[in-house]
């Protein structure tokens, strides 16, 4: 439904339905960003609980990133398939489920399988949300759509930490996955109240492309899972060179076969042949790397460097959540009108520039200038964050959102685990046992300034100002009715 304005080059409104729309489905996405980083700040605590070792409760961890990771690449074709409504629950359903069984488990094995059934419903909600919220705005109300819609994916993350420290301060650590069912059970009440009955489907059902299952889900799983573990044991041991060269090798095998293939791919990889597209995706994948390396650096850089407690250093991350909730919307509603191009080199700048205030940042730096400097981190990721995911459809025919959707998640995730994997390393410098000093941290926060860098650049390539929405044309004189008496 189009807005009442009259202004040649002025955006259609949202509309209350349309607003309402993603509201229901923030609630549902913003689950699985908070539960992405809300167990981080719990392993010590579960290891303890269920005398487990380290190696062994990470896999609490990495088991969600691996389901969220073969989940992903299924969601568009599940999608097409069955249709979105009820992929949409079912993804909710499953989260809400392991939720629960995660909350009464009772070793580090059930509670692993248990958070395996959470990711697979996570990794679904998220390209569902972006894709039926990306087909209701259309093109003209992309950029503000999505400065609303990106909120969850920047802030959940943020959020984690804190809401998962203030949960470990005062209660068991069950509530770290009890706190879920609520907004879980409101989500799917929502969703069956307001999104419409999926439409039936014309001719035959959409065929699973089972080579491509088969090749592009365990290959993202085999690189997310190598890049999880190259933070601990670099990127030369056995296991991670195993895990690369075999998601290459699986990677290298998808491309030759959706390119070939006379079916529909699982993932179109010609989507990449536009400039737009490719620059879109790539900022997506380095702005998950740099997002992802701040929140893994920021509470151990409080807590090592400035030795403030688990939940000081995750509320002091609020001023990065700040200035995100600040830019996200401001950024989306700009898109709308001047277009990518200004507002993500823009972003990127400041991102840079917050993130060399840390490279130059120790025991005595005041937390007067570290504040401020979060605060143009965040403000800096929401203007790049909303243009982008706005240009990314934007560049894509509508029957293909989908598809590309699949493809930012894919990309966004394995920027995260390279970027945490990086600066792991970084500040393992001195041994893999060796406390981290002020300086390894000041090293390590050189990743998020050459990401922002790199982001600068790329930001040139993306779509400038969207063409104004057309004008209905103006009604013909209506014709003279016949007296029929």
């Amino acid at each position: 439904m189009v807005g009442t304005d009259t202004a040649e080059d002025s955006p259609p409104r949202l509309d209350s339905a349309l607003l309402i729309l993603i509201g229901v489905m923030v609630l549902g996405g913003m689950m699985s960003y908070l539960d992405a980083t809300i167990v981080n700040v719990g392993i010590s605590t579960l290891s303890a609980e269920f005398e487990a070792s380290l190696a062994t409760i990470e896999w609490v961890t990495t088991g969600y990133l691996l389901a969220v990771a073969l989940a992903i690449p299924l969601a568009g074709w599940a999608m097409a398939r069955f249709g979105s409504r009820r992929m949409w629950l079912l993804g909710l359903s499953l989260f809400l489920a392991g939720s629960a069984l995660c909350a009464v488990a009772w070793n580090a094995e059930s509670l692993i399988a248990f958070r395996v059934l959470q990711g697979l419903g996570g990794g679904m909600v998220d390209p569902i949300m972006m894709t039926v919220v990306a087909g209701a705005a259309g093109p003209a109300r992309m950029g503000r759509v999505m400065g609303l819609i990106s909120v969850p994916i920047t802030l959940g993350p943020v959020l984690g930490p804190i809401v998962g420290g203030v949960l470990l301060e005062n209660f068991s650590w069950e509530w770290m996955f009890l706190v879920n069912i609520p907004f879980a059970l409101a989500a799917i009440v929502l969703a069956v109240v307001v999104l419409p009955a999926d439409p039936p489907r014309d001719g035959s059902p959409v065929p699973l492309d089972a080579l491509g299952v088969a090749l592009l889900c365990p290959g993202f799983a085999a690189v997310v899972f190598a890049l999880s573990q190259a933070g601990r044991d670099g990127f030369g041991s056995v296991q991670v060179v195993i895990g690369l060269v075999l998601g290459a090798a699986l990677f290298a095998g998808y491309a030759a076969h959706a390119l070939r293939t006379a079916g529909t791919p699982l993932l179109d990889l010609r989507l990449f042949a536009s400039k737009g597209f490719s620059a879109s995706v790539t900022i997506m994948f380095l702005v998950g790397g740099g997002l992802f390396a701040l929140l893994f650096l920021l509470p151990l850089y409080y807590q090592q460097v400035h030795d403030h407690s688990v939940l000081e250093s995750g509320l002091l991350l609020a001023p990065l959540g700040v200035g995100t909730m600040i830019g996200m919307p401001l950024a989306g509603n700009l898109a709308d009108r001047i277009g990518a191009r200004l507002l993500v080199p823009t972003g990127a700048l400041l991102v840079t520039a917050g993130a060399l205030v840390f490279t130059q940042s120790g025991a005595d730096t005041s937390q007067a200038l570290l504040t401020p400097a979060q605060l143009v981190i965040g403000f800096g990721l929401g203007l790049v964050g909303a243009p982008t995911m706005g240009s990314v459809y934007r560049t894509v025919p509508l029957t293909a959102v989908a598809g590309a959707t699949g493809a930012v998640f894919i990309l966004n995730q394995i920027g995260a685990s390279l970027g945490v994997a990086v600066v792991a390393l970084i500040l393992q410098g001195g041994g893999a046992h060796a406390a981290p000093t002020a300086d390894s941290f000041a090293n390590a926060f050189w990743w998020p300034v050459a990401a922002g860098l790199v982001v600068f650049s790329a930001g040139f390539l993306l779509p400038g100002r969207p063409a104004p929405a057309p004008q209905a044309a103006p009604a013909a004189p209506a014709e003279p009715v016949p007296n029929s008496v």
